[in-house]
């Protein structure tokens, strides 16, 4: 009997598949929500250019994109307003928690877990697309609400209630400034937020579609994004690099600064990305997003960047090293008027739209996510 199990476990394994590490390359579903051509430095949502929707559209118009197929006005336009407001029960455990919880994602994800249960949000198994699809809006559209009342009650600032006649954007900047932005503040907000809500099968967004593989409900599948998101390699921190920034101060001390951090073997922050070899079209947004605004920190950002490219061209002369999206968002969203602790949150407002997406498209396809795992351990006793 042993020689038989053992033969057919030889069998299975080789027949097995061995993937790369960490999935590197491998096509693990077919998508229509978007990809990117990392050696082009392009990415799409659908069929459209995002760098472009960032630049033309609000978040209103790509979450519709994203959720009903079509932009407006071909489809119309989805408005998350009447939808970001909490219910008072969690309203008093984001007041209870955020004394103690500084991580405003781990607030997010306690929550996103009590309005579902509030409100009965069932497994995506046992509900159609209408229940799912609802359930998803309602989730995204409070994740500003909470990230705003959480920061406000950690600094002592009274919560703002949401305004449903404002776009998800500016009402987003106005419950946590306190102020209603100005255009300018508000279009790099929407830039930001619209720029970064999806971007392939990244660790968020696969850990998102695993879950929702199981039936499980949208908020189990989205907190399990958050959790994945909260990981430091996984990127969406660009306080570091505003931290950079002001640490070396203006451009006239960036190579001194860098060769430092190259001689003690440390990451400059900002710079090199898995993915695009040629400029993060995100960052040219951004940049120019943050140059429409102005002001010294974006002076002092593009005369930093230059001097840091020139250094790792000379570091690195056989490598593409390109500014990424967190250098520039750090710059857009600083002069925009966010503190650095907001920043991380403000990218999770930007990509649980993303997520709600691939659960709804992964809930369709109806099939489990579960690949095998080759055992490398001593050999079983038989």
């Amino acid at each position: 009997m042993s020689g038989t199990v053992e033969g057919f476990a030889n069998c299975q394994e080789s027949l097995m598949e061995i993937a790369p590490p960490g999935l590197k390359g491998l096509a693990v579903a077919d998508t229509t929500i978007g990809a990117v051509r990392g050696s082009e430095g392009f990415y799409h949502y659908r069929q459209y250019n995002a760098a472009d929707l960032a630049r033309e559209r609000s978040v209103d118009d790509v979450l519709t994109l994203l959720i009903d197929g079509a932009l407006p006005p071909e489809m119309p336009a989805i408005d998350l307003g009447a939808l970001r407001e909490l219910p008072r029960e969690v309203e008093d455990l984001v007041d209870s928690l955020s004394p103690y919880m500084a991580d405003a994602l781990a607030v997010i994800r306690s929550a996103m877990l009590a309005v579902a249960e509030l409100e009965e949000h069932q497994p995506v198994l046992d509900i159609g697309h209408v229940e799912r699809r609802g359930n998803v809006l309602r989730l995204m559209a409070i994740v500003p609400t909470i990230v705003a009342r959480h920061y406000r009650r950690r600094n002592g600032l009274e919560p703002i209630a949401p305004d449903p006649s404002l776009t998800h954007a500016a009402d987003y900047l106005r419950m946590a400034t306190g102020e209603v932005p100005a255009e300018l503040n508000s279009r790099a907000v929407e830039k930001y937020l619209v720029a970064t809500i999806d971007h392939g099968f990244n660790a968020s967004t696969f850990t998102t579609r695993v879950v929702t593989s199981t039936g499980a409900s949208a908020a189990s599948a989205l907190v399990a994004g958050f959790g994945a998101l909260s990981g430091p390699l996984h990127g969406g921190a660009p306080g570091r690099a505003l931290a950079m920034i002001e640490e070396i101060g203006g451009a006239e001390n960036a190579r001194a600064w860098v060769q430092a951090k190259l001689d003690a073997k440390e990451k400059i922050m900002g710079f090199g990305h898995a993915v695009y070899r040629a400029e993060d079209p995100r960052g040219i947004v951004l940049r120019e997003a943050a140059e429409a605004i102005g002001g010294d920190l974006a002076d002092r950002a593009i005369g930093i960047e230059a001097e840091i490219l020139a250094m790792l061209a000379e570091w690195k002369p056989d490598q593409t090293i390109v500014t990424n999206v967190e250098y520039w968002a750090a710059v857009a969203l600083g002069i925009a008027g966010f503190p650095p602790e907001l920043f991380t949150p403000t990218f999770a407002v930007s990509r649980v739209i993303g997520w709600s997406a691939h659960v709804l498209e992964q809930a369709e396809d109806g099939k489990i996510i579960r690949p095998s795992a080759r055992y490398v351990g001593p050999e079983p006793l038989s």
